[in-house]
């Protein structure tokens, strides 16, 4: 009873009705919500707070900002609170602003996939590469959208897109239909086991898809078997981090990987020649990457 009466004289602010509100839509962080609420980001920090302490809200980090949420669920005893906050009436114009917001980021999103992503760069750079490289088969396991399965089709002979998301996919799907490239395969199936023929592909790339697999060293065993004689697996990957929101949000199933125990997987699959490229990090984000590359011997 106590902890109930506490949000209410907490909830009785109308600026942190508008901030329940809101963040109970999408997570939001604090200049998102300074940018909302048309208040100081000090009033905004204290107000996310109270809201806090009372366990109102949860506070999480990506990407170098601290994004926060509702906490509630639909069992607990304030959470009619929620519904009359979420339910009244909208003077200031929160909700469309919300929208506008939203999509806003969307945008920045899709053109840090095309442009600003670790490793999709290959983006830019694709078009060159369809007059210095022979038609190849190849395959992107766990191609996500399709980013760089679009940007490999564009020199590849064919490209077989994998993934076990089926949203994905189709995702990837209306992105290949939009760019009218039709040398692209799309198959869900779990890169583990795969039912591409043997000895089949003249590269295979996994772009940031190790981290979602249960079992790294048996993803990287079937690129091998797929791969004919002489050709070329390219891997690109995260180094070990401690951002473990992803594990639940993303689904991530490892905290990176330091590069010498995956050279040494890639050697245990039958690789050889292997490269390592390390990048630096981008601005404010807590992830750093790294290349490797190793050869089918033949």
């Amino acid at each position: 009873m106590e902890e109930l009466s506490q949000s209410f004289r907490v909830l009785g602010d109308p600026t942190r009705l508008r901030i329940l509100r809101l963040v109970a839509e999408a997570p939001l962080n604090v200049t998102e919500l300074v940018s909302l609420v048309g208040v100081a980001q000090s009033s905004v920090s204290h107000h996310l707070g109270k809201l806090k302490g009372l366990g109102l809200l949860r506070e999480e980090r990506h990407a170098g900002y601290s994004y926060y949420s509702l906490a509630l669920e639909q069992a607990d005893a304030r959470w009619p609170l929620v519904q009359m906050a979420r339910q009244a009436e909208d003077p200031a114009g929160d909700s469309a602003r919300l929208k506008d917001l939203l999509r806003a980021r969307e945008d920045r999103q899709a053109l840090n996939e095309r442009l600003l992503e670790p490793g999709q760069s290959w983006f830019l750079w694709a078009g060159a590469l369809a007059s210095l490289l022979p038609p190849l088969e190849v395959a992107d396991f766990g191609c996500g959208t399709g980013v760089l399965s679009v940007a490999i089709a564009r020199w590849a002979r064919r490209v077989w897109a994998i993934d076990q998301n089926a949203d994905a996919l189709d995702q990837a799907r209306e992105r290949a239909h939009r760019e009218e490239l039709e040398n692209i395969r799309f198959l869900r199936e779990d890169l583990h086991r795969l039912s591409l023929p043997s000895a089949s592909l003249d590269l295979v790339v996994i772009s940031q898809s190790l981290h979602h697999v249960e079992e790294p060293q048996a993803v990287l065993a079937e690129a091998a078997r797929l791969l004919k004689p002489g050709s070329r697996l390219v891997v690109l990957e995260l180094m070990p981090h401690e951002e473990r929101w992803v594990l639940e949000r993303l689904g991530h199933r490892h905290l990176g990987f330091a590069p010498e125990p995956l050279e040494a997987a890639l050697r245990e699959a039958g690789f050889t020649s292997l490269t390592r490229e390390t990048h630096a990090r981008d601005g404010a984000s807590p992830f750093r990457v790294f290349l490797l590359t190793g050869v089918k011997p033949s």
